[in-house]
């Protein structure tokens, strides 16, 4: 299947980003562990408070994170660009509203979010390195068809996003947290969480992860190729990942310095 055409996000949005601060009337944080990777059009987030403890059910259920594609638009000429991330995979239950937020570039490095269907404000500092190579990869089922599990690369880090295989309980309600869901079916928590993202480095074949939902992968070194199969394959060799793969995007070129 050749992967569907798209509106190239700008070039000044690739990369990976750190948010360095959010701003609420009622919450001041700079220590969520945040990272925000972007292609050309795909996007994966993994927030990771800082005092979940995530050896219990409850401390998991508190972290967020996402994938899609992003879509950047400025409807209004006296406003600044609207940034909106259009989840395709949430460890989170479904929003009310939209994931957007007008976008002022600082300097190239540092972006500056303001939200539109909420109160808060957001300062972005892109990591080094994470320019140059961008790829998106689709894992693909049994039978060659595409899944909604992701493969992300941006200069010299990955993100890997596999969603649960299990459905949100019927009882689900439109800005209901997981926490929620799983105090409400504490018996369905362990399938409700099965859901990673894990972020990382990769270094001359080897990805070190240094974030994901699921603790136990933190810190996990595993070796990491990846081979472009015709113009819409890939083959992917590390433990713990599909071989086979979708090409949705493919960008590589070595990272400048």
């Amino acid at each position: 299947m050749a992967p569907v055409p798209f509106e190239p996000v700008p070039e000044r949005y690739h990369g990976v980003w750190q948010r360095t601060l959010l701003q609420t009337p009622t919450v001041r944080d700079t220590t969520t562990w945040v990272r925000w990777l972007q292609t050309g059009l795909w996007h994966g987030d993994l927030r990771v408070p800082p005092e979940a403890d995530r050896r219990t059910q409850a401390g998991r259920a508190e972290q967020q994170g996402f994938g899609g594609t992003t879509l950047i638009t400025q409807p209004d000429t006296t406003q600044p660009e609207v940034c909106t991330w259009q989840r395709q995979i949430d460890l989170q239950p479904p929003r009310s509203t939209p994931d957007a937020g007008h976008m002022v570039f600082e300097s190239p490095e540092c972006v500056h979010e303001t939200g539109i269907h909420g109160q808060y404000f957001e300062v972005w500092e892109r990591l080094p390195g994470s320019l140059g190579t961008r790829i998106a990869l689709a894992a693909l089922d049994a039978t060659g068809a595409p899944t909604a599990e992701r493969l992300l690369m941006a200069g010299r880090y990955l993100m890997h996003l596999r969603p649960r295989a299990a459905p949100w309980p019927l009882d689900i309600t439109p800005d209901d947290t997981l926490a929620d869901a799983v105090a409400r079916h504490p018996q369905q928590a362990e399938a409700l969480l099965d859901f990673v993202i894990a972020f990382g480095t990769l270094e001359q074949g080897v990805w070190t992860i240094e974030r994901a939902t699921l603790p136990a992968l933190e810190r996990r070194v595993q070796s990491f190729s990846v081979q472009r199969d015709g113009d819409h394959l890939a083959a992917v060799e590390s433990a713990r990942l599909p071989p086979r793969w979708q090409v949705l995007e493919w960008h590589e070129v070595s990272a400048p310095d």
